[in-house]
């Protein structure tokens, strides 16, 4: 990629764009109301909201191509009524959700058609500085090996890449994208954001997208609005992507957790008659799971995916599993921080497991704090009651998500690995197999076996 296309000189606590109290709609439908907000030169900034919550129409109102009812928005200081059309857009480009060209233009000239701002009006042409402009901006977007196919024969990522070439040869300052991966697969998905992130770190330009995607918008964008017929959040994605604001915002329940290092994001399935009979006051789930250490994070949510209620515990405030068995399990047997089981939390477990028809252990390290939940597993496999360990470094369906890229088999018989109370912890686990425990080599496997169970 070449990196000799000039920068805007603009410092990067200049605010380029102000909305300042601005209000737009359709007939007497409101879409934003007193909106003020403003986005300094070289921010990357991701709209969120369902459909129809003001994304959109703040990206038009933004390019110029609605204006407000009330306020008014700023391009550097002056109104974009006061830059006019075409000086707006030497200064703003646009990338849609869509591209339809009725003609049979190439590439190239698809591209070309960027530079139309600059080109003087009644039949003015482009000179060299043009051409440059065009040939960098396909290199740059990774479109030059197809300059001269057809636009209307490129696949859909294909196509969005030179949509954005075009938009990249005005040279813009600042960069509006419209969904820019809608429709896409998730290859082309993250190439198209990874390459707003390389034009904003490496070019300086300020990049506005409007997203559905929570978790691209997590990755990809330091600062989050959340919209709701305006702005309800204005904050980095770990303020902006809370449960509860989303699940308000969205209408549907939404769950937090941490997958490989990272926030994860996910809309949990609506809760059907049967499994909210299940859910009543006075019901206990059949399934319990114990874990620890993020041990169970993969198992607790294919639990939930599945409908299949369950108790988690007992685990430690500030435990990962603590905190995502809080928006998934059913009840949560809660133990003090960096604290041994206590009497209490042991007496919960054990009147949980007198009701369970399934007990799942998530290979989680073996302390002298939580081996007292080994001996009752015992104690419950000696009962006759299902018991299933899963194993520890598996393949993509696994207990755990491997941290490195090594999917080698470990077998859970070799317990010593995690035991740390000097051996007692891993002749428990093998006196839970011997006792008829069975081990499970993948979130899939212990599914269908919980279910034959529980169903029988």
């Amino acid at each position: 990629m070449v990196a000799n296309m000039e920068r805007r000189s603009l410092k990067a606590a200049d605010p380029l764009v102000q909305m300042q109290s601005v209000s737009f709609g359709y007939s007497k439908q409101t879409l934003l109301y007193d909106v003020s907000v403003q986005i300094r030169s070289g921010e990357m900034v991701g709209l969120l909201g369902p459909n129809g919550s003001g994304k959109t129409t703040l990206l038009r109102l933004l390019s110029g191509a609605i204006h407000p009812r009330q306020g008014q928005v700023l391009l550097l200081g002056k109104t974009l009524r006061q830059w006019g059309r075409r000086a707006t857009a030497q200064r703003v480009a646009v990338v849609p959700q869509e591209m339809h060209m009725p003609f049979a233009f190439t590439v190239e000239e698809m591209v070309q058609l960027g530079r139309t701002p600059f080109v003087p009006a009644f039949f003015g042409t482009r000179g060299s500085q043009d051409e440059k402009a065009v040939q960098e901006a396909m290199e740059i977007a990774g479109v030059s090996a197809f300059a001269k196919r057809s636009f209307n024969e490129l696949s859909g990522g294909e196509r969005q890449r030179v949509t954005i070439a075009m938009a990249l040869a005005q040279e813009p300052a600042l960069l509006l994208l419209d969904e820019p991966t809608a429709h896409l697969d998730i290859k082309y998905q993250i190439e198209t954001l990874a390459l707003a992130q390389r034009l904003n770190r490496e070019r300086g330009v300020t990049i506005i997208a409007a997203l559905h995607d929570l978790n691209l918008a997590a990755r990809y964008f330091p600062r989050l609005l959340l919209f709701q017929r305006g702005i309800v959040a204005d904050a980095s994605p770990a303020e902006v992507l809370q449960p509860e604001l989303l699940s308000r915002v969205y209408g549907i329940p939404i769950q937090v957790g941490i997958l490989r290092g990272s926030q994860h994001l996910s809309i949990l399935p609506p809760v059907d008659d049967a499994q909210a009979v299940n859910r009543k006051e006075g019901s206990h789930p059949l399934i319990h799971v114990m874990a620890g250490g993020g041990s169970g994070e993969l198992l607790m949510r294919a639990l939930a995916d599945a409908q299949l209620p369950f108790v988690a515990g007992a685990l430690n405030v500030g435990d990962s599993d603590h905190a995502l068995a809080l928006r998934l399990a059913q009840e949560v047997i809660t133990e003090q921080p960096f604290a041994p089981i206590s009497l209490p939390a042991l007496t919960r477990v054990q009147q949980s497991l007198e009701h369970v028809r399934v007990l799942l252990i998530c290979p989680t390290a073996i302390g002298p704090g939580n081996l007292i939940l080994l001996q009752e597993a015992y104690a419950v496999a000696q009962r006759g009651v299902s018991v299933l360990l899963l194993q520890g470094t598996i393949d993509g369906t696994a207990c755990t998500p491997p941290e490195t890229g090594n999917l080698q088999r470990t077998s859970q018989s070799d317990f010593s690995a995690r035991d740390y109370t000097g051996g007692q912890g891993a002749m428990l686990l093998e006196k839970i197999i011997s006792a008829g425990g069975q081990e499970v080599s993948s979130v899939v496997e212990a599914l269908e076996l919980v279910k034959s169970v529980i169903t029988a």
